[in-house]
């Protein structure tokens, strides 16, 4: 192990740009703390550190000092770090947070609780330094004009490749096809494979213009251009766009109503003809 931490102890870094981060570094093991407060340290936009072994002790440092953003581990005793996640983000001010795991099958509730990413143990000093500069983007980004309007929500689903995590927004999303107890996301820029069952997502994004129109298959209604009879089946046309040819998927019978009655009499937010 590259050095060692005591969690009682704050440290200071030299050397380091005005406003640097005030970090906590959250994990009830010892030599993944120390491994986490050492990769923090070579961060030159990280100045301040501390470090605790479970989420009480975490809650105690942050009464007595404030922090930018907290490294948190997922499975701990007491309170896990999902369950820490959610009492952060009713702070006033809440930390950016980062979950450092060994487990790669919480990012989507991760990223549900508004963590900005989600790093996969053992961890690597490139992303790491990658989470930090998102932090610093979201620290130094200016506050938007009080008179703007926000955008609409736009869920994203992290996708999780060779240790790095990509954002799939759901905006890009034409549709979901079931793999098992997975989903593959189909978009424009090719398809993506989650550990998210087609049943989660289809109660998820219910009202965000998506429906299930077969056991298998999940279509934005954005895109269906039309209805066509095969046979005795019936498949749903979707539109293309510019980086990917025009899909028709079958629609299950007990389905076919209710796509029908959705294109014409849907609320017009969710969907769109060419």
């Amino acid at each position: 192990m590259r050095g060692t931490y005591d969690g009682a102890v704050v440290t200071r870094t030299t050397e380091r740009p005005a406003g640097a981060l005030r970090v906590l570094a959250v994990d009830d093991e010892k030599p993944a703390l120390d491994e986490l407060v050492y990769l923090l340290r070579a961060q030159r936009e990280v100045g301040e550190i501390h470090g605790a072994g479970d989420a009480t002790e975490a809650l105690r440092l942050m009464r007595a000092h404030p922090v930018d953003a907290v490294f948190l581990d997922i499975n701990m005793p007491g309170l896990d770090g999902m369950e820490l996640a959610g009492i952060l983000s009713e702070f006033a001010n809440p930390p950016a947070v980062v979950f450092v795991t060994a487990h790669d099958d919480r990012a989507v509730a991760a990223f549900d609780l508004g963590a900005v990413d989600y790093l996969l143990k053992p961890l690597r000093e490139a992303r790491l330094a990658e989470a930090v500069r998102r932090i610093v983007g979201a620290h130094t980004a200016p506050a938007p004009a009080p008179q703007q309007p926000r955008a609409d929500p736009n869920e994203v689903i992290p996708v999780e490749l060779a240790g790095v995590t990509t954002l799939v927004h759901r905006s890009s999303v034409s549709w979901v096809e079931a793999d098992g107890d997975y989903a593959r996301l189909h978009t424009s820029a090719g398809s993506h494979l989650v550990r998210i069952p087609l049943s989660a997502l289809e109660s998820r994004w219910e009202n965000a213009g998506f429906l299930r129109v077969h056991r298998s298959y999940l279509v934005a209604l954005r895109l269906v251009t039309g209805l066509r009879t095969v046979g005795t089946g019936t498949v749903v046309c979707l539109r293309a766009d510019e980086n990917a040819a025009a899909v028709e998927l079958p629609v299950s019978r007990r389905q076919v109503r209710e796509l029908k009655q959705r294109l014409v009499h849907g609320p017009r937010h969710t969907w769109t003809n060419p």
